[in-house]
């Protein structure tokens, strides 16, 4: 038995009941549904938009380029997202034939978009091999696809920012603890900032490495969340060894962190257009700007874009730049939602292993969410 107690991003009780009997149709819908460990692409066809998967080295105005090598291509962007962690990139995007405005299906063509895209990440002294797939969209989410990719790009792998000019706040960092106990269980306790998505994300990452979680509590505070889980691996084992042990820490500290909002959050909302999405990106890269999670959507005629933004080696964007920025494409087109960089004061007190499966009882005291999951 799973219990959710949930509210809308606002804060609020959600009271319209299209949206309870849309989620009770689709938990229903899947609930004999089990998807392979990787995920799909390509096994639903679609004749709307193909899906293109990228993952390569980021670095600043790298979305720029790409978007500028699909409006080249006549390739106009209808939908997607883009992640960056410890110096990776990964996008999946959905794009139309520009002409046709459906999906493009030339073989030929196909095979351009993918070496020019590959061309575009490939980066000087970089180990990894930039990745380009095409293909017609699957089951799996958007979102779902980019922690796959991700996590097969081995972004966990926690690298030093050399010359960068970023320093690293280890205290922002999400914290990962792990215990043995009896019953054969490995006990996960997980504190962090608090965020839209965070549960989903971390669920993710455990069955794509391969771990089942047979109790489970979630409690969130003001600004912070407490997770804690008991899990095995599929084959009904706990974490055995120490390798074992750093590797899940650091896949869930990846997890949490890929969609963190880092930076100025800036909302574009305007008509859609074929060559907007280069146009926009091209005037943050002009200006010094570095994305770093960006989420594309266009829906009857109108773009509604969001971008995560900072300066070029990760810092704060000084406010006149932004203002010009505005100034060039529409004040009432490009608007400032909020700044992460203003971070809340840290909480008094800290919680331990063990602590919140102790306090089961005590979920009252805390607002937003809880999940309880318990399985014999």
């Amino acid at each position: 038995m799973d219990v959710f107690n949930v509210i809308d991003r606002e804060g609020n009780k959600i009271r319209d009941f299209s949206v309870i009997e849309y989620i009770q149709r689709r938990i229903e819908r899947n609930a004999g549904y089990v998807s392979s460990l990787r995920g799909s692409v390509g096994v639903v066809p679609s004749e709307e938009h193909t899906s293109i998967e990228l993952t390569g080295t980021d670095r600043p105005g790298l979305l720029s380029e790409v978007c500028a090598v699909l409006a080249d291509l006549h390739c106009n962007v209808v939908n997607g997202e883009i992640w960056t962690h410890n110096a990776r990139a990964a996008a999946v995007v959905h794009v139309t034939d520009d002409s046709t405005g459906s999906a493009i299906k030339d073989l030929k063509r196909l095979a351009t978009i993918r070496e020019l895209l590959c061309n575009v990440l490939k980066a000087d002294n970089d180990l990894k091999t930039p990745k380009t797939t095409l293909s017609p969209p699957g089951v799996t989410s958007r979102e779902r696809r980019l922690h796959q990719i991700m996590f097969a790009d081995r972004d966990y792998e926690r690298i030093e920012n050399v010359g960068l000019g970023e320093v690293e706040d280890k205290s922002l960092r999400p914290h990962v603890t792990m215990l043995n106990i009896e019953k054969d269980y490995t006990v996960i306790t997980m504190r962090s900032k608090d965020r839209p998505k965070l549960l989903f994300d971390i669920v993710c990452t455990l069955t794509d490495m391969q771990y089942v979680v047979f109790h489970g509590m979630v409690h969130t505070g003001r600004n912070e969340a407490y997770l804690e889980f008991y899990i095995r691996h599929v084959d009904g084992f706990p974490i055995s060894s120490e390798a074992e042990r750093e590797r899940v820490i650091q896949c869930l500290e990846a997890a949490i962190e890929r969609r963190a909002s880092e930076g100025l959050e800036l909302e574009l909302y305007t008509d859609d257009r074929v060559g907007l999405l280069s146009d926009i990106t091209r005037i943050f890269r002009e200006n010094s700007l570095s994305i770093k999670r960006a989420e594309i959507s266009t829906k009857g005629g109108k773009a509604r874009d969001t971008f995560y933004v900072t300066d070029a080696t990760g810092n704060p964007l000084d406010p006149k730049i932004i203002k010009s920025i505005r100034v060039e494409i529409g004040l009432t087109k490009l608007l400032v939602k909020r700044n992460s960089n203003c971070l809340p004061e840290p909480p008094e007190e800290t919680t331990t292993m063990g602590s919140l499966f102790g306090s089961l009882f005590k979920v009252r005291n805390f607002q937003n969410f809880k999940l309880i999951r318990s399985y014999s």
